[in-house]
């Protein structure tokens, strides 16, 4: 995520993607290949990525689309395919839709206003490659390796929440400040712990996020997109949706705190959706829309 949102660069991040001249140094490409596809666009682009931390399974892939001049390439959607190799044909092509950051009216998005997320599914590690072509555009296309690990660094869909003693307004004696860096504080997301939401066996949205020092610039936007699920969708108070902070004492100085510790998260930010059952339904790594997350918990928590 630190990469995604660095607009000002990516006039370089274009012009140093690596891919470009070791592949056109190897030959014609096989035919039907996904080098073959890539090359039968006009201009070979980059393309940034929004995630990274990805396991054998259903993997969301976000990014943005790079033109040669640093200018990002955005209509609504992108033909997306994925493969073994450069000289492997895809295994599966879907559409990539562009998703908006943040909240309309609310959030302070920057240059990167929307990003494409794909949905595919890998059934082992390893490395595979990816083309984005914008649909509108088909001169235009994007290609970058993928690694899929073993394990996921962050916590697995189907595993337990970790049962943390987050921060709530109650223990803050009432001071939102004092646990959230959003101005003005999200105190409808401070009501609850996950510890307390996990024993009360009620279903939940936690998104660890620092919207003042998050150095990808999308943990504001994410925190407004989680509190605005929650206007829509609480108020039964029958699902919870609660934010916590990523450094101590919400100061980066002294790192991060224990409950980014506790959940393993290799960077941030990143919303789990977990179920009475206390097991994590669905994780977003980075940024995440209103659409995306309604949808997902619709789908998966309400009983």
């Amino acid at each position: 995520m630190r990469a995604l949102l660095a607009v000002a660069s990516l006039t370089a991040l274009a012009a140093g993607c690596g891919s470009s001249t070791s592949v056109s140094e190897r030959g014609a490409p096989s035919p039907g290949s996904l080098e073959a596809l890539w090359k039968q666009s006009g201009q070979q682009v980059a393309l940034i990525p929004g995630t990274n931390d990805y396991a054998p399974g259903d993997l969301r892939i976000s990014f943005l689309v790079v033109d040669n001049r640093g200018r990002l390439v955005a209509p609504p959607r992108a033909r997306f395919w994925i493969a073994r190799s450069l000289a492997a044909k895809p295994f599966q092509q879907t559409v990539a839709r562009l998703e908006p950051v943040g909240v309309a009216g609310v959030s302070k998005v920057g240059d990167a206003p929307s990003l494409y997320v794909a949905h595919v599914r890998v059934n082992a590690p390893g490395t595979y490659y990816v083309l984005a072509r914008p649909i509108g555009h088909p001169a235009i296309g994007g290609m970058r390796a993928v690694l899929v690990r073993k394990h996921a660094a962050s916590p697995a869909v189907g595993s337990r929440a970790y049962p943390s003693v987050t921060p709530t307004l109650a223990s803050a004696d009432g001071r939102a400040a004092k646990i959230t860096t959003r101005v003005p504080p999200d105190r409808g997301l401070l009501r609850y712990s996950i510890a307390d939401s996990l024993r009360a066996h009620v279903p939940f949205v936690v998104t660890f996020a620092t919207p003042r020092y998050c150095s990808s610039r999308t943990c504001g936007p994410v925190v407004d997109v989680v509190d605005r699920t929650r206007r829509r969708l609480a108020k039964d108070g029958s699902i919870r949706f609660i934010h916590v902070e990523i450094y101590r004492d919400n100061d980066p100085r002294k790192g991060e705190n224990r409950w980014v510790r506790e959940w393993r998260l290799p960077s941030e930010p990143w919303t789990f959706l977990v179920g009475r059952d206390g097991r994590i339904k669905a994780k977003f790594e980075g940024a995440i829309s209103s659409r995306e997350l309604e949808s997902a918990v619709r789908r998966l928590l309400h009983a």
